[in-house]
Parts: C-alpha cells; sequence; structure tokens
C-alpha cells in the first residue's frame, strides 16, 4: 500500500531524518567549494547504525518519477586529463551547462523525484600505467552533484557509463587484459564505495550503464576484443555484477545493506529477461534491483524519420515489452528503467504525439512498480531556466511525482493505469482508419516495403513488425494482403515527405509470412525507382529474422553476404546478393514499387 509505504519510510527507515535526507554523512570534510546543506554538518557526526527496512519494490516505488543528468559527468576526455587537464572541466564538454544547485533543485520543483547522474570515472584516472586511482578533483565534483539532489530530497542514483569503452578488456584474447580489466573495476568501485559509505539510503549505486553484454567485446579501446561467445558472456555479465556487489558491501557502513541497481545485459528487455541472465548472490536481503533501458521504436525515439508514435501495433508492443520484467518483480526484485525518453536533439520542443507515447510508458510503469527515468540533455527540461517549456509535459511529470500520487494507494495507482492503457489502446484502434492501411492481424498477412533514408530523415515501417504508422508523416504506401500464391504489386510514394536521400536499408517484407505460408519464396518481376526499372545487382533471397516474417533484403548495409543455402525460387543459389539495390548515395527516391511473386517451393 502506497501510504503504509510512507508512514514506514517516515517511522522506521527514515527515523533519523536529519541524516537520511539531507545530504551526505560522509566522514571526510567536504571539497572546497561543496554546497552543503545547512544541518549536514551535524550529519557526518551521526553514526550509521541505523538498518535499512525498506525492500526493493518498496524504494522503487519511493523513488517516483526521475530523470538523467545526461551527457554531463560522462562527457569523455581521458587524453585530456592525461594531458594535464583539469577532469571536472569535462562538464560542459558535450554542450551542457556547468551543473548548479539550481538547476537540480528546479529538477525536484518539475516532479522528478530520482536523479541519476552518470559518469565516466577514468576520466580522473592514469589506468594505463597501472594506476586506478580516481582524481581527488573529479571525485569531488561528483560528491557536489550528489549533494545537491540529496539537498533537494531526490534520491540519487550514481553509476560508472560507458568512459570510452574501457570495458572491451574483458573481451580481449589476453588473459592478463581481462584480468587488468577486472582489476581496474573493483579498484573503482572500492573507491567510490568508500567515499559514499556513510551517505543516506536514497544514494543507490549502479554497477554500470549499457556495456555489459555486447560491450564486453568492443573493440574501440582494445582491438583484440570480441573472444567472449554466447553464454559465456551471460556468464561474465554475472560475474562483474556478483563482483560489484561484493566490493559495495565490503566497505561496510551504509553499503552493508544500501540499495544496489544491477546493470542488464544491454540494458535490453529481451537479452535482460533471458533465462541465462542472473542476478547476483547478496549479503542483504531484497536490497537489489536491475536496470533496463527502453527506446521503443527506435525509429521514433531515436531519429528524425518517424515522427508519429500511436498505432495499436506500438501501444501493444510497448506494453508487451515492459511486462517482460515482471519476471524480476515476482521474485522481489525492483526495476529501475534507468532511460527512456524520445530524444530531442537538446531542443525543448516535444516531438509529436510524446505526450501520450510518455502517458503510456508511464502507465506500465505504475502497473508494475517500475522506477523510470527521463533521458535529457539540456532539451525537454531546460537547465539553466530550471523548467519543461512545453505546458503538456510539464503537467504530466507533475502529475506523475510520487507527490502528487501519494495519496492514493497502491491498488488505486495500479487501477488507474490498466484503465488509461486499455482507453489508449481502444482509442488506438479507432484511429486507423486509413484506406490504404491494412490492420495487422495475428491471421493476416500483409507484403509492405520497408525504407529507411540515407540521412535518417524518411522512414517506413522498417523491422518485422508491420506497423503502417510507423513511417514520415506524408509517406503513402500502398501495401498488398497476401491470400495465397500469386503476383502482388506494393509500392511507396515518399514524395509528400520530400523523398528521401538515398537509402541505408530497405526490404520487402511479409507480416506473419512465416507463419501462414511457410515455405514460400519471394521472386521480383520488377522493380521501380521513381518510375524507372531498377537495374538489380544479382537475386534476391528469401530469409526471415524472426520466424515470423518473411523479407527479402534489398539494401542492407549490415548484411552483405548471401548466407550458404539462401531460399529461391529457381535453384540458382550462386547468384544470391545480399544487396539487390544498387542505390546512389545522393539519390532521391520519390518512389518505389515492387511486382513479385509469392510461391510454395
Amino acid at each position: 500500500m502506497r501510504k503504509s509505504l510512507i508512514r514506514k519510510t517516515l517511522t522506521a527507515v527514515f527515523a533519523a531524518a536529519a541524516v537520511l535526507l539531507s545530504g551526505c554523512s560522509q566522514p571526510a570534510a567536504p571539497a572546497s567549494g561543496t554546497q552543503i546543506a545547512a544541518d549536514t554538518t551535524a550529519a557526518q557526526t551521526e553514526p550509521p547504525e541505523e538498518k535499512n527496512e525498506l525492500t526493493a519494490l518498496e524504494v522503487t516505488r519511493l523513488m517516483g518519477n526521475g530523470i538523467n543528468l545526461g551527457n554531463t559527468m560522462e562527457a569523455y576526455n581521458h587524453a585530456g586529463y592525461l594531458n594535464g587537464q583539469d577532469p571536472t572541466g569535462f562538464e560542459s564538454l558535450w554542450g551542457m551547462p556547468h551543473t548548479t544547485q539550481e538547476m537540480v533543485d528546479g529538477m525536484k520543483a518539475s516532479g522528478f523525484d530520482t536523479l541519476r547522474i552518470p559518469v565516466a570515472w577514468s576520466n580522473g584516472m592514469n589506468y594505463e600505467s597501472g594506476d586506478y586511482t580516481i582524481d581527488e578533483r573529479l571525485f569531488a565534483r561528483v560528491e557536489e552533484i550528489v549533494n545537491y539532489a540529496l539537498n533537494a530530497d531526490m534520491y540519487v542514483v550514481l553509476n560508472e557509463h560507458w568512459d570510452g569503452g574501457w570495458w572491451g578488456m574483458f573481451g580481449s584474447a589476453s588473459e592478463e587484459t581481462r584480468a587488468k580489466a577486472m582489476e581496474m573495476y573493483k579498484a573503482m568501485w572500492q573507491q567510490i564505495a568508500e567515499r559514499f559509505r556513510d551517505y543516506s539510503y536514497k544514494l543507490i549505486l549502479e554497477s554500470e550503464n549499457e556495456d555489459l553484454g555486447d560491450g564486453l567485446n568492443s573493440t574501440v579501446m582494445c582491438e583484440d576484443s570480441g573472444q567472449l561467445k554466447g553464454d559465456e558472456i551471460y556468464d561474465k555479465i554475472y560475474e562483474i555484477n556478483s563482483e560489484f556487489v561484493k566490493v559495495v558491501r565490503g566497505t561496510g557502513g551504509r553499503n552493508a545493506d544500501r540499495f544496489l541497481l544491477i546493470a542488464g545485459y544491454n540494458t535490453d528487455f529481451d537479452h535482460t529477461s533471458d533465462d541465462r541472465y542472473r542476478m547476483p548472490e547478496d549479503t542483504a536481503e531484497n536490497k537489489l534491483i536491475v536496470s533496463v533501458h527502453y527506446y521503443g521504436p527506435w525509429d521514433y525515439c531515436g531519429t528524425k524519420a518517424v515522427n508519429q508514435w500511436g498505432s495499436p501495433v506500438q501501444y501493444r508492443e510497448q506494453n508487451e515489452t515492459l511486462a517482460k520484467m515482471t519476471r524480476f518483480t515476482e521474485k522481489g526484485y525492483g526495476v529501475i528503467i534507468g532511460e527512456y525518453g524520445v530524444l530531442t536533439d537538446g531542443k525543448p520542443t516535444p516531438k509529436p504525439d510524446t505526450d501520450i507515447y510518455f502517458t503510456n510508458f508511464l502507465n506500465n510503469c505504475d502497473l508494475y512498480n517500475y522506477c523510470p527515468l527521463l533521458w535529457d540533455c539540456n532539451g525537454l527540461y531546460r537547465r539553466r531556466e530550471g523548467r519543461i517549456y512545453d505546458e503538456t509535459i510539464a503537467k504530466l511529470f507533475l502529475d506523475r511525482s510520487f507527490a502528487a500520487q501519494s495519496s492514493l494507494t497502491d491498488e488505486q495507482v495500479k487501477e488507474n493505469a490498466k484503465k488509461g492503457m486499455a482507453e489508449a489502446l481502444e482509442a488506438a484502434e479507432k484511429r486507423m482508419s486509413d484506406e490504404n492501411d491494412i490492420p495487422a492481424t495475428d491471421d493476416t498477412a500483409v507484403a509492405w516495403i520497408m525504407y529507411q533514408s540515407g540521412d535518417y530523415a524518411v522512414s517506413y515501417s522498417v523491422g518485422d513488425i508491420y506497423d503502417p504508422t510507423n513511417k514520415t508523416v506524408n509517406v503513402k504506401a500502398t501495401n498488398a494482403l497476401i491470400t495465397g500464391d500469386g503476383e502482388y504489386t506494393v509500392s511507396l510514394d515518399l514524395s509528400g515527405a520530400g523523398g528521401g536521400k538515398g537509402v541505408t536499408f530497405s526490404a520487402l517484407g511479409i507480416y506473419n509470412g512465416e507463419i501462414l505460408f511457410p515455405d514460400h519464396v519471394i521472386t521480383i518481376k520488377s522493380f521501380k525507382v521513381n518510375g524507372e526499372e531498377k537495374e538489380q545487382d544479382g537475386k534476391g533471397y528469401t530469409c526471415s529474422d524472426n520466424g515470423k516474417c518473411t523479407r527479402m533484403n534489398l539494401y542492407n548495409q549490415w548484411v552483405t553476404k548471401a548466407p550458404d543455402d539462401p531460399r529461391m525460387a529457381d535453384g540458382t543459389p550462386e547468384e544470391a546478393s545480399a544487396q539487390i539495390w544498387k542505390a546512389g548515395k545522393n539519390e532521391r527516391i520519390n518512389s518505389i514499387e515492387i511486382t513479385f511473386t509469392f510461391t510454395a517451393v
């Protein structure tokens, strides 16, 4: 119950309110220039014997709705540090303003109850020489910002964030390099944990960002990396997260039962919900939280091309994806979605439909008791002004703050979320009125052309899930209902969106083709671009990435070689080509039309 959590917080865990809600209670004196709340000095002398009585599921509810201090303390310039630059100067390297108490106070006033502070700790570490000592100047500045948030009565998540990709050392071919990676990681967290050992329980330490996964094989800083395969990656993630827990717990103080945030595989929902992903063992009970990130669909959240959201397919995809993390909450682990957002390139104006996207997303978080942390880089929230310009978005976050919802029971919060999600999906289904759009259903096969322009500015339904609303506004499509063997024509008219500049990816897809028409193949009879027949570079082959959608790649810059056994109607695998569209880099694409046969083999 939400009300009982508040009472529990006030009476049990936060009995020593001056200690836990002030700022820091570290035994060391603050660095010069550090802003500390008035009662912090007294708090420093308070012994940290009190226990953390909250569970991970309870604290994620209390953490409310949060925000990231993005592109700030994780701005990377390790080479600059080695050349003698002050690591605190990197804070504005990626275009962000110098952080102040007023900026953080404005976050709290805007409805954000938690601040996540990404940090590139190697910005102040001469690790190449085997010295893993974190520069005191960097430590003091991070500590100062942590205090800003605690002073504002916010929860704080502090992590190790990308950091130039040194994580690839874990996947090195050299055993010595792999050992150094673990030595560096443990030394890093030993120092961080000791520094913040007696801080309020409102400080949460996070093991990593998105690099526990494929990032362990990164060759950015380790050329011989890439040695970890399949299950080995999952095993290494478990090992790293386990060492993180051991190191932090071993420093004692409040770290003995502090909440710890454990990074998922790539912080990806699918990889993290895989049975191979394991949470580490812990000496504290019910104090672990798992971290995942959500930017789906990326074409809408991360590119300019798709500038609308809200189809039934998109609502269902979001709802189904977010539900996956209940496998953790059912076991007593908390869930923090450490990053989500519809990116704005640093502009204060939200993308169209951001409000309904956020509303459904936050309803999911309320329903499943996840803590969401908005990724923002001086975009929607303007740091210097201390506010969100867009009134609709500003109200949305204020209404989702813990204070705004604190009078509701957990049951009421969940019922409101369920109702909002059901009404939103129903409204989306009613909006599907475009006569050229064939709705996607489980018993329907639909052919369409996927397209992503070379500059990512124009797009239509990219991916194995057919969604005719996942597109750039004013792009028109003529799709085809597949009823069996036969000849079909599909087309795209991009002229209303100004045309596409070149191509990054394009494919002919048949939604549910593998399920409803297994062992069928696509054979292109005519391929026209801008009304003229396009010369094909070899013959396309039929394939499937997910076992549901049948596909023939037209141009895919990530797939440059045909498989050994391509599915082809005429039995000429030697002529198969991974890319059959010779697209000019700056070619203006106004229309695409494909006529093909779909037949059983």
